[in-house]
């Protein structure tokens, strides 16, 4: 479990391919502190497992199903990602809850200035707009961010200064993907209404409905 709060910015140092697999050693400093085999990094919002370390890389295995999912594919020697530890018990929870496990990609279709904001209108699918509401949360490339506007076909963020110097966002321009989580409550409120959660494919609804609260009393 991650916040969408950037720690640091890492970068890739080599990257090795077989066939969709992809194995992706990235030098990096804050996070390396306290590293344990095995433990879970959010990469530009992916959830990934440290395979090795050493005093100032890491090294992760990216699996087809991942590689197909998300931006990560794109990523070469020297590129610029986003890095987060997985959320401490005892620590401040700055962010939402992000899980770490991308939902799909969008596109930038503009970046404008506007005084200290930046405002980016990202692109992205019927099926990831339907999750992303007028001033709720959504994590683009791991950072937790607020929707400002939401149209059929796109939704607008603004990021501050602070958030385009302190993560990958801010190199990013018109046409770039980006890696997409909704939050994850809205997606966990339709799977109980409607049964639709568990495939790829959409369910039969399933007995929970306004219908059924409102004919039993919670309604």
């Amino acid at each position: 479990m991650f916040t969408g709060i950037i720690e640091e910015i890492g970068a890739i140092s080599k990257v090795s391919q077989t066939g969709e697999a992809i194995v992706m050693e990235i030098r990096a400093e804050k996070i390396l502190q306290d590293v344990h085999l095995g433990d879970s990094i959010s990469i530009n919002g992916v959830c990934l497992t440290v395979t090795s370390f050493t005093k100032g890389s890491f090294t992760v295995d990216i699996m087809p199903e991942t590689v197909r999912a998300t931006n990560l594919k794109n990523l070469q020697r020297g590129s610029k990602v986003n890095l987060e530890r997985a959320m401490g018990a005892g620590g401040r929870f700055g962010g939402h809850f992000v899980s770490g496990h991308v939902d799909g990609v969008g596109s930038i279709s503009s970046k404008k200035q506007l005084q200290n904001a930046v405002y980016y209108e990202i692109e992205a699918s019927p099926e990831l707009l339907n999750y992303i509401i007028l001033k709720g949360s959504v994590a683009v490339d791991g950072t937790s961010l607020t929707v400002f506007d939401v149209t059929d076909k796109t939704f607008t963020l603004s990021l501050i200064p602070h958030t385009l110097t302190e993560t990958v966002l801010g190199d990013k321009g018109k046409g770039d993907l980006v890696n997409i989580e909704c939050d994850m409550l809205s997606k966990y409120v339709e799977h109980f209404l409607t049964g639709r959660g568990n495939s790829r494919e959409a369910k039969s609804q399933s007995g929970l409905s306004a219908a059924f609260l409102k004919d039993n009393g919670y309604m």
